[in-house]
């Protein structure tokens, strides 16, 4: 059996399924980068919204990750997303800051450009928590 970096260039295997990259960011920050291809759009022909935001959950679990305690993990509780633009072609880039840091839950805002065209804000709530190891 392969590790996950193996199999994954980002070492997120979800984010590579989508195809966006996220570039190495001090902790509390993140940048996500997407060229858009075909199977990105929507039946519209314009970028799926859902793209988007995988990118800025994604985004935002990479900002807090950096921020946790060996044997913390953060899961999402909410993430709210407002559309402002749509686009057909090019990159999108999500850059996210962590805006607050509690010890068990984070607040996290992501804004998503194409080049210095805001296309969508999210803000999100994270749960930072020790793992009991008990299973669903």
């Amino acid at each position: 059996m392969t590790s996950h970096s193996h199999q994954h260039p980002s070492g997120n295997p979800f984010a590579d399924h989508v195809g966006f990259s996220l570039e190495p960011a001090e902790p509390g920050h993140s940048t996500g980068r997407l060229r858009i291809e075909p199977h990105h759009l929507n039946p519209n022909g314009v970028l799926h919204g859902a793209v988007l935001y995988a990118m800025a959950d994604t985004g935002m679990g990479a900002a807090v990750f950096p921020t946790l305690a060996p044997g913390e993990l953060c899961a999402t509780i909410e993430v709210k997303m407002t559309y402002f633009k749509a686009i057909v072609r090019g990159e999108v880039a999500c850059r996210t800051v962590l805006v607050n840091r509690g010890k068990r839950v984070a607040y996290l805002e992501s804004s998503v450009y194409a080049g210095e065209v805001l296309l969508a804000k999210a803000s999100g709530t994270y749960a930072i928590f020790t793992p009991s190891g008990a299973t669903a």
